[in-house]
């Protein structure tokens, strides 16, 4: 499909107890690459097979969590026209300025009703993935160094009225509804869960419903291939990273995963897999009797800690 609107996952802040040890942890455990400090002291990192210099930020705080996610869209007229949007819909956004975020240009922020700040920008300088662009070699010293994520892929996250959100995700933004889990039948079957793709992934974002705002269950990195998710798993236990759920395969997204936790408390994915779905295909329906084996497909588990516990 033509991506042409709001093209990928492009950064999360994420908040960190320990600028140190969480240094040491992204950067040598899961394996991404350091690309800069700023003068507030945020770290910024990129996946080895990123061309843009950044994807994940850390700032230093008293409590774990996420303080913004924000996607690149096509180019500046698309930046324009998504904010006039917004506004027309009575979304209230503001500008951060170039520069703000180390080689990051100006961003569109607003408020999601699930209380998250999410935002828009259409320019990153790109740094490369180090294979250069002339007969590159299929991979680099970068894509052995740690679990070596080739990209951050995604971001769960927990609030209140994703409905909400869905709007304004489907019929701002230019997402689609790819699946969906619903609630009880005794509660009406509302969705509580949404995954929503602005390409031809099974998700770029997903949303929980959740009775506190603003909360993060995960941000995502892709790996190249489920041998990847294993060997990322062997890392983990090689430094006694407490897992929460996995190695095993999702039905929703069919995707192949393990979570864990970082040293903060932040949860995060290695991912693998899932199905490329097209734009004409229909919502994919989880009923919340069956999302045992949606969570975890070969067990049916309703993992206790990963449905209650965020950041």
């Amino acid at each position: 499909m033509a991506i042409t609107g709001v093209m990928r996952t492009g950064h999360a802040q994420l908040r960190v107890l320990d600028m140190e040890v969480s240094r040491k942890f992204y950067r040598d455990v899961i394996g991404l690459v350091e690309t800069g400090e700023d003068a507030q002291g945020r770290v910024y990192f990129k996946a080895w097979d990123e061309r843009d210099h950044n994807s994940i930020v850390l700032r230093q705080a008293d409590s774990a969590g996420v303080d913004f996610v924000g996607y690149r869209v096509l180019d500046n007229a698309t930046l324009d026209q998504l904010e006039r949007a917004l506004k027309e819909r009575g979304i209230g956004t503001r500008r951060i300025p170039k520069g703000e975020m180390l080689e990051t240009g100006e961003r569109v922020r607003f408020n999601l009703p699930t209380g998250h700040e999410f935002e828009l920008y259409a320019e990153k300088n790109h740094v490369g993935n180090g294979l250069g662009l002339l007969n590159p070699p299929p991979w680099g010293k970068d894509a052995e160094h740690g679990m070596a994520p080739v990209r951050l892929d995604h971001c769960l996250l927990y609030g209140p009225n994703i409905a909400a959100n869905k709007t304004i995700f489907t019929e701002v933004l230019g997402f689609r509804l790819v699946e969906r889990v619903l609630g009880p039948v005794e509660a009406g079957e509302p969705e509580v869960a949404i995954f929503l793709s602005c390409s031809n992934k099974t998700h770029d974002i997903a949303f929980v419903e959740h009775p506190h705002p603003g909360k993060l269950h995960h941000v995502s990195f892709r790996m190249s291939s489920w041998e990847r998710v294993q060997r990322a798993a062997d890392i983990m236990g090689m430094n006694r990273v407490p897992i929460d759920m996995g190695p095993t395969r999702h039905g929703v997204t069919r995707g192949e995963t393990i979570y864990a936790w970082d040293p903060s408390g932040n949860r995060f994915e290695t991912f693998a897999g899932g199905y490329e779905p097209y734009p004409d295909w229909e919502t994919i329906t989880w009923t919340f009797e069956g999302f045992g084996h949606g969570l975890d497909y070969p067990t049916g588990t309703l993992h206790e800690s990963f449905l209650g516990v965020v950041s």
